[in-house]
C-alpha cells in the first residue's frame, strides 16, 4: 500500500510532500504542484492513494494511553453527576449505575472507540474493569471493540482491579482469567489507601505481571508522602525483579508535591529505571514538572480517563482538547510548551505503549514524522501547531497503518 499525502505541513514546517509505503513514511519533500503520483511510487503500475493535504499541519496521530472504554456515557443524554468523594463511594456509584444506562454496554465502548478514532487516535490503552460484580462482562466488551477496530487502531487492555485485589474475596482469580483471556497490562490501585496492604497488593501485581509476562499500570490517587511512599515500593520492585521499562505510573499528580529534593529523586529513579507516567490532565498542584521529566528522558503519555461517565461528566472523546487541558493545568503559554504537550499526546504516548518507539529528547524535540516512522498521522487545519491546540478545528484526517481511516469526524469505511 502507497499512499502520497501532498501539500501538508510537518509539525507546522514548510509545505511537503510525504510518501507512506507498507504502513511507515518513505520520504518527506519539499512540496512540489506537479508531483503526480507515477513520480513519486517509483513502481511501474503501483496504485497509490493520494490524499489532498491543503495546506494543512500533519502531526503524529494520538496515542491515548489512560482511557476507561468500559464506563463511557458518550453519545448518552446527559446525566446528573451522583458520585461522592473517594475512590470507593465513586466506584459504588458506578456499580449501582452502569448497567442500566439507555443502550447496552457494548453498543456504549463501541462508539466510544470509534469517536475516538473519527477524532486522531489511533493507538489505545483502555482500562477494563474487573470485580466480583462485573466480573469479566466489562473486559469482554472492551475485547471486541479492540476487534471491532482492529483495522483502523491499535488497543491494549489493562486488566484493572477498580475496587482493589483485597476487599473482595474472588477477585484475584477473576483477573488471572482476564490474563489467560488475553489482557495485555496488569493494573494495580492505590495499594496503601484502597485495599490497605501495599506489600500484598503489589507482590499480587508484579507477580502477576512476571507470570504472565505483561507490563505493569499503577493507578495512584494517593497524596502527598503517601503516594510517594507507595511509588518507593513500586520502584523497589521494578528494580528487584528487572522490570524496567515496564511500568507505567498513572495518575501520580502528587508526587511533586512534598519537597524539591523528593521531586529531584522520584524523576531520577523513574529514568533509571525507565519507568513511564500518564497524565489525563487534572487542575491540581503539586504535579511532577513536564518540563524536568521531559529533561530526564523520561516517557510521559496522556489520556483522556472516562469519558463522561458515572465518575465524571468530563471527557468528550477528543485528544485535541486533552491537549489544551494540559498545557492550561500547567499554565503553558510559551509556543514551544503547548507544542510539547501536543508531542505527549502523540509521540510520548506512544513510546508508553512501546519503549522501544522513538522518545521525546526534551520540550523542543518534534519526532514521528520521518522517514521510517510509522504512518500513524493526523491533517488537522491551523495556523500553527499552539494555534491548532488552541482552536481545535474539525478539518481533519485520521491514518492508520498508512491508510485513511477517518475524515471530517467520520470514520472512513
Amino acid at each position: 500500500m502507497t499512499t502520497l499525502i501532498r501539500a501538508v505541513r510537518p509539525w507546522g514546517q514548510p509545505l511537503s510532500d510525504v510518501l507512506v509505503k507498507d504502513g511507515k513514511i518513505a520520504g518527506v519533500e519539499p512540496h512540489d504542484p506537479a508531483r503526480t503520483p507515477s513520480d513519486s511510487s517509483g513502481t511501474l503500475g503501483e496504485t497509490v492513494t493520494v490524499v489532498e493535504g491543503r495546506g494543512r499541519l500533519l502531526l503524529p496521530s494520538f496515542s491515548d494511553v489512560h482511557v476507561h472504554l468500559d464506563s463511557t456515557r458518550i453519545g448518552l443524554p446527559f446525566r446528573e453527576h451522583t458520585g461522592g468523594p473517594g475512590v470507593w463511594t465513586m466506584m459504588m456509584n458506578d456499580r449501582e449505575n452502569w448497567r442500566n444506562a439507555e443502550v447496552p454496554l457494548q453498543e456504549r465502548v463501541n462508539n466510544t472507540l470509534g469517536r475516538m478514532i473519527a477524532r486522531g487516535t489511533t493507538r489505545v490503552r483502555s482500562y477494563a474493569q474487573i470485580d466480583v460484580d462485573c466480573r469479566l462482562e466489562r473486559f469482554e466488551a472492551v475485547v471486541a471493540a479492540k476487534e471491532q477496530f482492529k483495522d483502523q487502531a491499535d488497543v491494549e487492555i489493562i486488566a484493572f482491579p477498580q475496587a482493589g485485589l483485597l476487599l473482595e474475596e474472588g477477585t484475584v482469580p477473576l483477573m488471572v482469567a482476564a490474563l489467560k483471556a488475553g489482557a495485555n497490562v496488569m493494573g494495580g490501585i492505590d495499594p496503601c489507601s484502597l485495599d490497605r496492604d501495599p506489600a500484598r497488593h503489589l507482590d499480587i501485581v508484579f507477580g502477576l505481571a512476571e507470570k504472565y509476562q505483561v507490563p505493569i499500570d499503577i493507578h495512584l490517587h494517593e497524596p502527598g508522602e503517601l503516594g510517594v511512599f507507595s511509588t518507593d515500593l513500586v520502584l523497589e520492585r521494578t528494580r528487584a525483579l528487572g522490570m524496567q521499562g515496564k511500568v507505567t505510573m498513572s495518575h501520580a499528580y502528587q508526587l511533586g508535591s512534598v519537597s524539591e529534593e523528593t521531586t529531584r529523586r522520584l524523576i531520577e529513579e523513574f529514568a533509571e529505571l525507565d519507568v513511564s507516567m500518564a497524565s489525563v490532565a487534572p487542575a491540581v498542584s503539586g504535579q511532577l514538572p513536564l518540563p524536568l521529566l521531559a529533561e530526564a528522558g523520561v516517557r510521559v503519555g496522556l489520556g483522556e480517563d472516562g469519558q463522561r461517565d458515572y465518575w465524571s461528566p468530563y471527557g468528550n472523546t477528543d485528544m485535541l482538547d486533552r491537549t489544551w487541558q494540559l498545557a492550561f493545568t500547567h499554565g503553558f503559554r510559551r509556543d514551544e510548551l503547548i507544542e510539547h504537550c501536543l508531542a505527549i499526546a502523540t509521540v510520548g504516548g506512544a513510546s508508553v505503549l512501546d519503549p522501544a518507539a522513538t522518545r521525546l529528547k526534551g520540550t523542543a524535540h518534534r519526532p514521528g514524522l520521518e522517514a521510517g516512522d510509522p504512518a500513524e498521522l493526523l491533517l488537522v487545519d491551523g495556523e500553527t501547531v499552539a494555534s491548532a491546540v488552541m482552536d481545535r478545528g474539525a478539518d481533519r484526517t485520521v491514518i492508520h497503518r498508512g491508510r485513511v481511516v477517518a475524515d471530517q469526524l467520520q470514520l472512513v469505511p
